[in-house]
């Protein structure tokens, strides 16, 4: 199945290893979804040698959305997905093991975007609203998001699938949609454009983890040491894009091609500024997901945030002093 996974995804390899030290290093295969910067922690790790430094010869897979990521997950093709709340929670509600031991981004950072002439919050009703796909973090996001601004995604505005962001910027410049939700370099383009940055959902505080490490129990139990290793990895990768903004902005700007110098200022700006020194997956940013999935799905309404995640690899990065020795540099 791994072949057949890998046949139909955009696989980038990461890192390069040498020959003298592949033998010592420990493969693990890591999944991710979404050409955006919300992955640059697991870039730099590979970058900057942070997950060569803990042993690990990472071989990182491009899903084009989380769905099919976790898919491999579960049946045992991966052992890591980069990925966010709603492909946690959803194949644990239908009874697999996976579970977040990380968070990358704690809350929406993107921002919902309009046509030139929607010029508050409240002219969206009526209107169509665009995500990537129904499911998947963007729509969770823009759903959440209108109910914070007083509108009912269900029933004041329609939503409609229609792909990553330069496809949901395409479907507003053709009219399919009047407002979608991008994330930065795409706001930039979508200003230049001539459309309007309407809302910036960093602002709502809504607790939801846009991004993180994510495994299954089994995995854990089998592979600790390695899933340890690529959790500490991440971190120290995380220390660095808090520190280093230049050498940051130069891996965002070798993954994402962007070489635009103010677009990649904003870019960085925009996904640092969430980013945690102790990387715990709050249940929080889980409920949030429960209780907006509760009214459609019983098991979601019963179901407890803290059994979706783990927090014991940060806990143990903590009370091991590790993240503390990072930020003392």
């Amino acid at each position: 199945m791994f072949r057949a996974v890998v046949s139909i995804a955009f696989t980038f390899s990461l890192v390069v290893i040498h020959p003298l030290l592949a033998s010592a290093q420990e493969r693990v295969r890591v999944g991710w979804a979404a050409m955006t910067a919300s992955h640059t922690p697991l870039w730099v790790a590979q970058e900057k040698r942070f997950s060569a430094k803990q042993g690990l010869a990472v071989e990182s897979i491009f899903f084009g959305a989380g769905p099919p990521a976790m898919q491999a997950l579960v049946a045992g093709d991966l052992d890591i997905v980069i990925t966010s709340a709603p492909n946690v929670v959803n194949p644990r509600l239908g009874g697999a093991d996976t579970v977040m031991i990380l968070s990358i981004i704690p809350t929406f950072i993107d921002h919902i975007i309009s046509a030139p002439n929607i010029t508050t919050p409240e002219q969206l009703r009526g209107k169509i609203g665009s995500v990537n796909r129904f499911g998947s973090i963007s729509d969770m996001g823009l759903r959440l998001s209108l109910r914070r601004l007083g509108i009912d995604p269900e029933k004041d505005v329609r939503i409609v699938p229609a792909g990553g962001n330069p496809e949901r910027l395409a479907a507003i410049s053709k009219n399919i949609s009047q407002f979608t939700i991008m994330n930065e370099p795409f706001i930039k383009e979508a200003e230049r454009l001539g459309y309007r940055d309407l809302v910036n959902m960093a602002t709502l505080k809504i607790p939801l983890h846009g991004n993180g490490i994510v495994t299954t129990e089994a995995i854990i139990k089998s592979k600790r040491p390695m899933v340890t290793k690529f959790v500490r990895a991440i971190t120290e990768a995380i220390h660095y894009v808090k520190n280093d903004k230049e050498g940051t902005k130069a891996v965002i700007g070798k993954y994402t091609k962007l070489t635009d110098p103010e677009g990649l200022e904003r870019t960085y700006k925009n996904y640092t500024s969430v980013l945690l020194e102790v990387p715990y997956a709050d249940p929080t940013g889980i409920k949030t997901l429960l209780d907006d999935m509760a009214p459609r799905n019983p098991k979601a309404a019963s179901a407890d945030p803290k059994s979706f995640v783990d927090p014991s690899f940060v806990q143990e990065m903590e009370s091991s002093g590790f993240i503390k020795q990072l930020y003392r540099r």
